[in-house]
């Protein structure tokens, strides 16, 4: 049995809660026999939830801990596991990376915040569970060239359901990719990083299609959109996340940032990629081959299942997620993405055909304008306004180290802080 070391960022947020279940679970089939792999958890970093931070670290004997908020009490030696080192500030999720000798980082921080600790995991050569769209959609010009220089040791399995479910129809269905076997032997070997983005081939591609539920407001006219509450874009129909994912859920910009990183993870051009409305959430992805062929991915709303995917792969284990019921499936539905009402992902194209700084500057807008929104500073339909404002006003640079990246995400920022401030909507 070979056991990963996982360092897990963003431990106390939705998916980083979820991922220790799973990590539970995997754990609970090794000691029975029914896992090749099991986990030690090697290092947690949150942003300022202590006490659950704590409650993690001395549930699983963590030795190193982060925490973003260096200003935030409570975080006490006597709390945690005897001898576990506690980082602090906002480069103690980097250091962590930089200092724990780990198998496999699960990304999870939200928004750009995550940025540098994973790029960090990249320089290193870790395996990366990628639960931060906002890497590749910020970055990805130079995260997905920094992968393939490390292939040896490093890829990028994907967490998003979306994603993970583009992955799995590759595997079981790309002609020009050897047909992929779940192999019981040392995990990461050079088969596998061939059938892990970014490395797989997508050669046979005609079309990759991502799914949305449509969120909340599904069915509501533009006049009501204009009017939506914080209180009313938080209650997501079938997907339980954390606030700032919720809202892109219900403006669809979530598709915006997925379709990104899509085009990041599987080395395909804008025009190769869509997304349609699909309010049941249990088509996750379809892909087109170019003989006519479609395969799609199908699987319950449960972050669960594309959790563990990633973090024991190549393996294929018992899940502890909750399963699809065929016998009370009536029917799918599908729906083209309104544009009028929903132009967010219209905004993803531009920036992927502008390139350079333009997915840093989309990802840093839109922040911006979902923590106002949040907030009652702005208006629900004004988040799309914004970004889309910045896409055309924030000069479009070419990027070539991080330096350049984080510099369109300030100036990004301070644009959109001004129109608020203005009250521009």
């Amino acid at each position: 049995m070979t056991t990963r070391r996982l360092l897990i960022l963003g431990s106390t947020g939705s998916i980083g809660t979820q991922a220790l279940e799973v990590v539970a679970h995997v754990n609970a089939l090794a000691k029975v026999g029914q896992s090749p792999v099991s986990f030690e958890i090697a290092g947690l970093a949150a942003g300022k939830n202590v006490s659950l931070l704590t409650e993690q670290a001395r549930r699983f004997g963590v030795k190193s801990v982060a925490l973003a908020d260096g200003e935030c009490g409570g975080l006490s030696a006597s709390d945690l596991p005897s001898g576990c080192r506690a980082l602090r500030g906002a480069n103690s999720a980097e250091e962590l990376v930089r200092s724990v000798d780990c198998d496999l980082v699960l990304a999870a921080m939200v928004g750009v915040a995550g940025l540098p600790a994973t790029l960090a995991a990249v320089e290193c050569g870790r395996a990366i569970a990628l639960a931060n769209k906002e890497t590749l959609v910020a970055a990805g010009t130079l995260v997905r060239p920094s992968v393939e220089r490390k292939r040896q040791t490093c890829c990028l399995l994907p967490v998003d359901s979306e994603h993970a479910g583009l992955w799995q129809c590759l595997l079981s269905a790309n002609s020009n990719t050897p047909q992929f076997v779940f192999r019981h032997n040392v995990p990461y070997d050079a088969y596998d990083q061939d059938n892990a983005p970014p490395h797989l081939d997508a050669a046979a591609i005609r079309r990759a299609t991502i799914t949305a539920s449509g969120g909340p407001f599904r069915e509501w006219t533009i006049d009501q959109l204009e009017r939506a509450t914080p209180e009313q874009a938080l209650k997501h129909p079938t997907w339980s996340m954390g606030a700032k994912v919720t809202i892109d859920s219900a403006t669809l910009m979530n598709k915006a940032l997925e379709l990104i990183e899509a085009h990041w993870l599987f080395g395909l051009p804008a025009a190769k990629l869509d997304a349609l409305v699909h309010p049941q959430s249990l088509v996750h992805a379809i892909v087109e081959f170019l003989d006519g062929s479609n395969v799609a991915q199908l699987a319950a709303p449960d972050m669960k299942t594309p959790i563990q995917r990633a973090l024991t792969w190549p393996f294929c284990l018992e899940g502890c997620s909750t399963r699809m019921d065929w016998s009370s499936l009536r029917s799918l539905a599908f729906e083209p993405i309104d544009h009028a009402r929903f132009p967010a992902v219209a905004l993803a194209y531009h920036a992927m055909e502008r390139g350079g700084t333009s997915g840093a500057t989309l990802n840093a807008a839109n922040e911006v304008a979902v923590e106002a929104f949040l907030a009652g500073r702005t208006g629900f339909r004004s988040i799309t306004r914004h970004v889309e404002a910045a896409l055309a006003d924030v000069p479009v640079r070419e990027v070539r180290t991080l330096v350049d990246v984080l510099a369109a995400d300030a100036e990004a920022r301070q644009f959109v802080r001004e129109r608020i401030e203005r009250g521009v909507r």
